[in-house]
């Protein structure tokens, strides 16, 4: 079920009321029934060169990840997994007649298709663990993690053919559209990777945290 990470992503606090409880059980239950993740993903081999690493396929495809999260996060890695995973157009369908409705609904529907969306990331996390069983993986990291930059998104998507793939765009500032999709990054490894991201939920501030507030996240 995901009305528990949604209430997270509320700021609902460890007890959240009951009646705040029910809405975003019955809004999560009923929009699981209408919409499926969709996700692709594909594995790069990886080199490290000046200043970064370098991501190349099979097919010729490459990809350059700079900066200090990307040193962090594929430091022991010798390959690593571009990741799209999105609602599609349909959840923006419900999205907006929602807010033409209620727009206290449309506050938790958000919340709901926020996590949604990274259940299906976990949901692609768990298939390339059965898959390739052998090998170990790193926490998945996103453009605007640290100092991976948001332009990155283009780079994943273009790489995975996201728009044909998935209806997946990538506007001019950056985001994606629709607007409950993510890319991500992870690393593979032959050897056991420590746990460098835990996420929102596992935040010692993410009751008072003035960043989730604003619809954001910091990525620590």
């Amino acid at each position: 079920m995901i009305s528990a990470e949604a209430l997270r992503y509320l700021g609902a606090g460890k007890h959240p009321p009951d009646d705040l409880r029910r809405q975003v059980a019955m809004m999560a239950a009923e929009l699981e029934s209408k919409i499926r993740p969709r996700y692709i993903y594909q594995i790069f081999s990886l080199r490290r060169i000046a200043g970064g690493f370098q991501l190349y396929g099979a097919n010729g495809a490459e990809m350059i990840l700079q900066g200090r999260s990307a040193e962090i996060m594929l430091d022991q890695c010798g390959g690593a997994v571009l990741l799209l995973c999105t609602l599609g157009a349909g959840f923006e369908t419900i999205m907006r007649a929602t807010r033409a409705r209620d727009m206290a609904k449309a506050v938790i529907l958000d919340a709901c298709g926020s996590a949604l969306v990274e259940s299906g990331c976990d949901a692609a996390e768990l298939e390339l663990s059965k898959n390739f069983p052998d090998y170990y993986f790193t926490d998945r990291f996103s453009p605007g993690y640290g100092d991976l930059p948001l332009n990155s998104q283009k780079n994943i998507c273009d790489l995975l053919n996201g728009a044909r793939r998935l209806g997946v765009q990538v506007t001019e500032s950056y985001l994606l559209n629709p607007s409950k999709s993510v890319t991500a990054v992870i690393g593979i490894s032959d050897r056991p990777q420590m746990a460098r991201i835990r996420g929102c939920a596992y935040c010692a501030m993410r009751e008072n945290c003035k960043i989730r507030e604003g619809g954001k996240r910091c990525g620590i």
